[in-house]
């Protein structure tokens, strides 16, 4: 990776709101093996969470991942807290991030799993995410000293009226949408990114995790394989919930069953409009180049992103 030196990314802003505090990447100290699982939000990160850690420890069933794989750039608890805990981590440690590359310190140690979905799924999923919070996430998010920005409010009753919002005003209530695929989108080259896709995760589990695997130099053990594959499964996910989401799903109604929701898409064929689709499709053509979209869409196993092909 030497030869590229010159072409890592360069942090050039902070990013802030009720959820971020970019700032905790620039007291990051990184190891030669870490591992940056890199997404929007709900686009499949728990999942890819817990399938490096099945690889990592070998498709242990005692493994937290909401413990062990932090979200580093969320401002609570406070980044003292967090970094002191990734330091004290002696196993290979692997790190969620929801930041566009622009505000994140990339490192040419680390490896980074960017996880894309198409930004509809994303929004339809969010909104379970969201509506199911209790007064706790609002209290904890809103309230802990540092908030830049306004605070974050309970979503409108409608799902197509959020998704509309999230659309028109560039990612509210969360960030931007478009601006940070796009960001990653143009790092895919570089020797330690590797993209992937929801749906692909959902076509060819198996494929995808070995695709993984190769990416971070794991050679998983052929009797633990059956296992790992079982333990990535969503009934497993969905049944060990508490183990995936943060603090066991307290900050939800429904506990963690709620974080671990569905794992399905399209469910917005149901809702939007003809006009509502177009006015997506045209954000999409504006926003990002047309290899990138089609990617977005469909995932690299529909055919639609040959230069991604394993």
């Amino acid at each position: 990776m030497d030869a590229v030196t010159n072409a890592w990314p360069q942090k050039t802003r902070e990013f802030h709101n009720h959820h971020f505090d970019s700032t905790i990447w620039n007291d990051f100290a990184f190891r030669n093996d870490d591992v940056v699982i890199a997404t929007y939000g709900k686009s499949g990160t728990t999942w890819t969470q817990q399938i490096i850690g099945q690889l990592i420890f070998g498709g242990s069933a005692e493994i937290s991942v909401a413990e062990l794989s932090p979200w580093l750039d969320l401002r609570v608890p406070p980044k003292a807290v967090k970094l002191e805990a990734m330091e004290a981590q002696t196993h290979r440690r692997f790190i969620k991030t929801h930041l566009p590359v622009d505000a994140l310190v990339f490192s040419p140690k680390a490896r980074y799993v960017f996880v894309g979905r198409d930004g509809r799924d994303v929004i339809w999923s969010m909104y379970n995410h969201h509506a199911r919070a209790n007064a706790d996430w609002y209290a904890k998010l809103n309230e802990t000293p540092g908030r830049v920005g306004p605070p974050i409010e309970p979503p409108p009753a409608s799902t197509r009226r959020y998704f509309l919002e999230w659309l028109e005003q560039d990612g509210h209530p969360f960030w931007p949408f478009f601006s940070h695929v796009r960001s990653w989108w143009a790092v895919r080259d570089l020797p330690n990114v590797l993209m992937v896709h929801f749906a692909d995760l959902k076509a060819d589990m198996p494929g995808e995790i070995a695709r993984i695997a190769a990416f971070l130099g794991i050679e998983a053990d052929p009797a633990s394989w059956p296992t790992i594959l079982q333990h990535c499964s969503f009934d497993y996910m969905k049944a060990h919930a508490a183990q995936s989401a943060p603090l066991g799903g307290a900050f939800w109604d429904g506990g963690a069953e709620t974080f671990i929701h569905r794992g399905t898409n399209g469910r917005w064929h149901d809702e939007l409009t003809a006009e509502d689709v177009a006015a997506y499709e045209a954000k999409v053509a504006a926003e990002l180049p047309a290899d990138c979209a089609a990617w977005l869409a469909e995932g690299r196993l529909a055919g639609n992103a040959a230069s991604l092909a394993a």
